[in-house]
């Protein structure tokens, strides 16, 4: 019967793109529930570049459960442990590690996703990668049509009841998902509107070269993508494997529009402007496929109908400069397959369901946004665009003042990438203080250094639900929603509630943390900068009220000039050198 519903393309669910979303999706969707029919429609014909190439250690997990973590480890992509950044009111060079380079250990590859890979990322050629990723879902199970694009969709109403194919033929499904990128067609054809809570309107102009040397070698494999602001754009740099490199050009569009330049022109215009990159192509080739595409931020108004959702790009995207937007491509992929799964099962309830994943990606890629403009307002080396920066922060409503930045931030919500820790775009509270530090030239100092009395204040907010995914089902776990936060009793923060349940000041608080892990048998040392920034969060959204008793201590706590995730760069590769010589 299964065979015979195929040939009558008819299946349970249909994904309108190969990419990194839609191969996500198909996967855990048959990983989960190998009996449901899953086509993928994918207009060309892979392997095909796309760019994209840098990605965040959340995608890891993801790339494990689908069962495809060894093929992709095995392509031997660079392993990203961080980013080179001049950015900033300096000329200096700035690390941002998700591991710490001299905590890297040499080990042979191909290796496990276990110890130190947990916290790295990957670089990828983007031909290699969505082809691996597009393969296994076939090889799972999902019948994956390459060279097959969707001319028209079909719909009556808020439904969509076929889609009709360049052939001629349809493709007719229960469930829908548009994970066709920056094109959009189910999104356009159903008549979501998209709204740019931003004034970020840049273009990208790249190109691939060969032979180009790394700007720095840890390890076995491992590396650092380089992003260098000029006056007037910025550059990235991107090793895709050990000969391959991903170099682009940022560059707003009115400025684009106001040289009277071509591309190609602009782009070599930034490589002879930037040393430091320049050096590292000295001898390389150019593949000379130089290409361009509009890079603006956008938020679909709506993610989810009657019988569709969208995922990826078509979404949404967030500039560039944080490389979020395959990690939004994944995780949003996971969890529309979940959500199909539970509306399948029928146990949960379908409003909150649908609800709860709109609500859910639309906060992301906001918050995501937001940070992007953070960054570019911060950058003070924009010498040609201060105008543009300028409206960046009038249109955010933003003072690059360093206390004042942190609490606009926070407006993002703290837990909106996960539920489990407070972070804002895989930032955590104090990178992100720092990085304000960094920015402004000053300290905007802590709530709950400054403050000393703790009181949880749940008044006026709604119990509610968030979804927590594991093995294929969604879990519901309580929450508190007020003005359109979210409070999960789950995590780092169902330890703050509970412990400011029986404590208020400072001094009892950090006790009630230590005795909470130490009945647990866990180190309350290794935990107390997690429950201290949770703490600074929920101050920051309202949860908590904080004040000071000038009779009672308060919590030491200060930003400092640096940690192991973000300080100034150190070139592992030439003090390696220095040492064996």
């Amino acid at each position: 019967m299964a065979g015979q519903r195929r040939r009558q393309n008819i299946y349970d669910v249909a994904i309108i793109g190969g990419g990194p979303a839609g191969s996500t999706a198909g996967t855990l969707l048959k990983k989960y529930a190998p009996q449901l029919n899953v086509v993928i429609l994918e207009r060309e014909i892979f392997p095909r570049d796309h760019v994209g190439e840098s990605m965040l250690p959340m995608i890891n997990l993801v790339l494990q459960e689908m069962g495809c973590w060894d093929k992709v480890e095995a392509a031997d992509f660079p392993i990203k442990i961080g980013a080179t950044y001049r950015w900033g009111r300096t000329d200096d060079l700035w690390d941002f590690d998700f591991l710490a380079g001299e905590k890297f250990e040499d080990k042979s590859r191909p290796s496990p996703y276990q110890g130190q890979r947990l916290q790295t990322a990957f670089q990828v050629d983007r031909s290699i990668y969505d082809k691996i990723l597009l393969d296994h879902a076939q090889e799972i199970g999902c019948e994956v049509r390459q060279s097959t694009k969707v001319v028209e969709v079909r719909r009556d109403g808020d439904r969509i009841t076929a889609l009709l194919l360049e052939d001629g033929s349809d493709v007719t499904a229960r469930y829908y998902l548009d994970a066709s990128g920056s094109a959009g067609i189910l999104r356009r054809a159903v008549g979501v509107e998209v709204d740019s809570p931003t004034s970020l309107r840049n273009i990208a102009i790249w190109d691939y070269w060969q032979n180009a040397d790394w700007a720095v070698e840890i390890g076995v494999g491992g590396t650092r993508i380089q992003v260098m602001s000029l006056g007037w754009g910025w550059l990235w740099f991107i090793p895709l494997g050990p000969m391959r490199t991903s170099v682009g050009l940022v560059v707003p569009a009115d400025y684009y529009k106001s040289s009277g330049k071509k591309p190609a022109e602009l782009y070599q215009e930034a490589l002879a402007a930037e040393p430091r990159i320049s050096d590292l192509l000295a001898n390389a080739r150019s593949e000379n496929k130089l290409a361009t595409t509009r890079d603006w931020s956008f938020l679909a108004s709506r993610m989810v109908g009657e019988n569709w959702f969208l995922a990826g790009e078509s979404a949404g995207f967030a500039d560039p400069i944080l490389s979020a937007g395959m990690t939004l491509a994944h995780t949003a992929a996971r969890e529309v397959a979940y959500t199909i799964l539970e509306l399948d099962r029928g146990a949960l309830d379908r409003q909150w369901l649908l609800k709860r994943y709109e609500e859910s990606q639309q906060a992301r890629i906001r918050a995501h946004i937001q940070f992007a403009d953070f960054w570019y307002c911060g950058n003070g080396i924009f010498t040609d665009l201060q105008k543009y920066t300028s409206e960046i922060a009038s249109t955010a409503g933003l003072k690059m003042d360093a206390d004042e930045a942190f609490r606009w931030l926070s407006t993002g919500g703290f837990a909106n990438d996960s539920y489990q820790f407070a972070q804002v775009g895989t930032w955590d509270v104090t990178a992100i203080k720092l990085l304000a530090k960094h920015f402004t030239g000053k300290d905007g100092g802590w709530d709950i250094g400054r403050n000393n009395v703790f009181d949880l204040r749940l008044e006026g907010s709604e119990r509610d639900y968030v979804p927590i995914l594991h093995d294929g089902q969604i879990q519901k776990v309580r929450c508190y929603t007020r003005n359109g936060k979210t409070l999960p009793n789950y995590g780092d923060f169902l330890v703050v509630i509970r412990v400011l349940r029986s404590n208020r000041f400072a001094e009892d608080v950090v006790k009630g943390f230590h005795q909470f892990f130490r009945e647990r048998g866990h180190d309350p040392r290794k935990h107390m900068p997690y429950m201290l920034q949770t703490l600074e969060a929920m101050v920051a959204e309202g949860w908590v009220e904080a004040s000071h008793d000038p009779s009672r201590p308060s919590i030491p706590i200060a930003t400092p000039d640096e940690t192991d995730s973000v300080h100034p760069n150190r070139d592992y590769k030439f003090a390696k050198a220095t040492a064996e010589g």
